[in-house]
């Protein structure tokens, strides 16, 4: 996990990362430990179903190195569950990650272009902090880099980065990458201790949040 203050310090953390287990053999999670309670919880969004989300950041190693086994549990959680990301913005460059990311939502290629983001700047080694080097990337990923560009510098973008701000402050977010579940708890690798136990934790918060609260 990558936290505000090793942005500054420029140490490492834990890493969340997990895989599935059998439910029945996973002990109960505790609260203060394994997962934090929101207190007072976060409204989430209407529609009925679980709210979950990973709080994550493009420029955060850890954030890359989870996303394959994220990527696996997604597909794995059932229908009353709704997933989505939001990014975090502790500081100015990860606002720029904010920024690239809900500009590649607003043109339409978030899912096509994830993956690749992450993979140019963790492996390749590519700064995309400006606007002409976003501008490439997606024009060379089969994209419109003038309409990403528009849509990066637009009122839209800049809305949803400060409303991802407000959402990380409200569930009290200090690190990535943190799962939040249906505004109530959040979880990591370092409070739940390991990576396997992190999304188990996951798993069992979001049978919490099928019951009243």
């Amino acid at each position: 996990m990558i936290n505000r203050r090793e942005l500054t310090q420029g140490a490492g953390a834990t890493l969340l990362l997990a895989a599935g287990g059998a439910m029945a053999q996973v002990a109960a999670p505790v609260e203060g430990r394994d997962f934090v309670r929101l207190n007072p919880p976060v409204a989430v969004p209407p529609g009925g179903k679980i709210d979950v989300i990973e709080f994550f950041s493009f420029g955060c190693p850890h954030c890359y190195s989870f996303e394959p086994m994220l990527e696996a549990w997604v597909k794995r959680l059932p229908p009353d569950v709704a997933f989505r990301r939001v990014p975090a913005a502790f500081n100015a460059p990860f606002e720029g990650y904010a920024k690239l990311f809900y500009a590649l939502e607003a043109v339409g290629l978030a899912e096509q272009l994830h993956k690749r983001v992450f993979a140019a700047i963790h492996v390749q080694r590519q700064r995309l902090d400006k606007e002409a080097d976003l501008a490439a990337f997606v024009s060379s990923a089969g994209g419109d880099g003038l309409k990403f560009v528009d849509a990066y510098k637009s009122f839209g973008v800049a809305t949803k980065v400060r409303q991802g701000k407000q959402l990380s402050e409200a569930y009290k977010i200090d690190g990535v990458p943190t799962l939040g579940i249906h505004g109530r708890w959040f979880t990591s690798g370092s409070l739940a201790g390991g990576h396997e136990r992190a999304l188990q934790v996951a798993d069992q918060l979001i049978q919490r949040a099928r019951k009243p609260s």
